[in-house]
């Protein structure tokens, strides 16, 4: 043994990991699935039987959760795929900028000023118009992978 100190420079956040292995079997609808890179809600799953070579296949139809693409998959049943981790975190609504960015207050009070406005038409103008309105808004967060999107939009009353 040397006396030796250690440093480890490291640029993960506390080792946790984008994804986790689960069994392609065990993917059901509605669950999630990495395909080709990208984090996807399962809309379809269908099972073949087991072929000459042994092995039933499991077919995915998924909707990625960001930019609504449509994506396929054809995975061996026995063998692992990635599955996202996916969170889901409400904000409430402080302002939003000329660039297109949103000001959103956290859980904790501090402010969390780097997402943008939605992609989605629908609502984009559901946040834009409650805002102008003075309603109180509280916008629901998704994070998979490294990528944040707001996905969903609450109106809790109007401001006093």
């Amino acid at each position: 043994m040397s006396d030796e100190e250690h440093h480890f420079e490291s640029k993960a956040d506390a080792g946790a990991s984008k994804t986790y292995p689960q069994q392609a079997g065990t993917i059901r609808k509605n669950g999630y699935i990495v395909i080709k890179g990208r984090p996807c809600k399962v809309v379809e799953v269908s099972t073949s039987k087991t072929g000459k070579h042994g092995h039933a296949k499991c077919h995915f139809v998924a909707i990625d959760i960001f930019n609504g693409k449509k994506l396929e998959d054809i995975v061996p049943s026995s063998h692992n795929c990635d599955v996202p981790h996916v969170n889901r975190t409400d904000y409430q609504l402080i302002d939003i900028s000329e660039d297109g960015f949103v000001s959103l207050l956290t859980e904790s009070g501090n402010t969390k000023d780097d997402l943008r406005l939605p992609t989605d038409e629908n609502l984009l103008k559901q946040v834009q118009d409650g805002f102008k309105e003075g309603k109180d808004l509280v916008v629901s967060v998704m994070s998979a992978m490294g990528e944040e999107q707001i996905n969903a939009i609450k109106d809790i009353g109007t401001k006093n």
